[in-house]
């Protein structure tokens, strides 16, 4: 494992010199790391005054959140660019793993728990989580046999912050609640388990911390093997019916956010294409889209005059608006904020097109006007689909 900036004055050397005086080949891989440099991709110099010192990263952030973030950006033989608003994101991800074990721990998930085999789980939301797992693990050895840590990282990081601590913690909640209480702890703890052993290499100390913490352990973390999950723990009738309900709720959400209904409110929701098999599995999740979705009575029907559609997989659904927002009122707030961007992204591109501000501005300024035209073209973008879809309401 070296930089790429030493690879011919010490690894081609070292080569060379063991050839000639062993007849033996020192090593058969070598890793090329990323270069270290600041937030901007400048070198580290005291005399610009840029220097990273990690031991003080390390008591402001921790060093499992450093860890990370230089795993995470670990691209082959590319520049890594150490910005600390990265690193305290993955301190709060380890943050979102430690909420989500005490979350366990209240519902008395770890209560006689030991670290076993995946369960055998009926409820949808359970073998969901499961498969997931399976396909993570799949993720993770791939990208760690090819040297892809970001990639391992990245796998790892939308799994339990997105999957885990997001979704099943909130499918899991009315579970506690029923039937299917008794799986679905077991299922949990399995899972979070499964989570802290993939998570070990990246993040050892929150993880082996959580793990002397929670159940019956035999030996340490750091000692337990890696696990081995068949792709048979994946269901594809559960993954089908979960990624339908999850992505019905984001888009619902997406759709209230564009048009600025108030988080508070609960919109109406109006079924107006279901396939046979949308609508079971629509009606075993339906409690569940309208806590998350913040949706207040489903009926079937025509589109109302005044909403806006929403689709899913084998379903079309309409939310009406009235009541909710002032259409007229909403469009020209809209309008207002796409003209301020469009100066804006006229000042940048005409900032970028000249050629004196190419050659004589520093090459980290022309990064962030690059960086900022894109930000604001993409909000730009986001407005426009707003107004097109109030502009369809009349």
């Amino acid at each position: 494992m070296t930089g790429q900036d030493i690879l011919f004055f010490w690894v081609a050397r070292m080569m060379m010199m063991q050839l000639a005086v062993a007849r033996d080949i020192p090593f058969h891989t070598v890793y090329l790391h990323g270069l270290v440099r600041d937030a901007k991709g400048k070198k580290m110099s005291k005399s610009l005054g840029n220097v990273i010192d990690p031991l003080e990263i390390i008591d402001e952030y921790g060093a499992d959140a450093l860890r990370f973030a230089n795993a995470a950006m670990a691209s082959l033989g590319g520049v890594l660019k150490l910005d600390t608003q990265r690193i305290a994101g993955y301190r709060n991800f380890g943050t979102k793993l430690w909420n989500a074990c005490r979350f366990a721990e209240m519902n008395g998930v770890w209560e006689g728990h030991a670290t076993g085999p995946a369960p055998s789980p009926t409820a949808t939301a359970n073998k969901w989580i499961i498969g997931e797992t399976a396909k993570t693990l799949a993720e993770v050895n791939e990208a760690l046999e090819a040297f892809r840590f970001d990639t391992a990282a990245d796998a790892l990081y939308k799994f339990v912050w997105g999957k885990v601590c997001d979704w099943y913690v909130e499918f899991a909640k009315p579970l506690f609640d029923g039937p299917d209480a008794a799986e679905t702890r077991a299922t949990m703890a399995w899972v979070l388990d499964q989570s802290m052993i993939l998570l070990h290499p990246f993040m050892p100390f929150i993880t082996e911390e959580l793990w002397g913490t929670t159940g019956t352990r035999e030996k340490l973390l750091v000692h337990t093997d890696w696990p081995e999950l068949p792709q048979s723990l994946i269901d594809r009738e559960a993954d089908r019916e979960m990624s339908f309900v999850t992505t019905l709720i984001d888009d619902i959400r997406s759709a209230r956010a564009q048009v600025h209904v108030p988080v508070g409110l609960k919109a109406d929701l109006v079924a107006t294409s279901l396939t046979d098999e949308a609508r079971a599995a629509f009606a075993r999740n339906e409690s569940l889209i309208k806590r998350l979705a913040r949706v207040d009575t489903v009926t079937e029907g025509a589109a109302p005059k005044g909403s806006i559609a929403v689709a899913a997989e084998g379903a079309a659904f309409a939310i009406p608006l009235q009541g909710l927002i002032d259409i007229g009122e909403e469009k020209s707030r809209l309008q207002k904020a796409l003209d301020k961007l469009g100066k804006e992204i006229g000042g940048l591109k005409g900032r970028l097109d000249n050629p004196n501000f190419a050659r004589s501005a520093p090459e980290d300024g022309v990064m962030e006007a690059q960086s900022n035209l894109e930000a604001r073209q993409e909000e730009s973008a986001k407005i426009k689909a707003a107004l097109t879809r109030l502009s369809d309401l009349g």
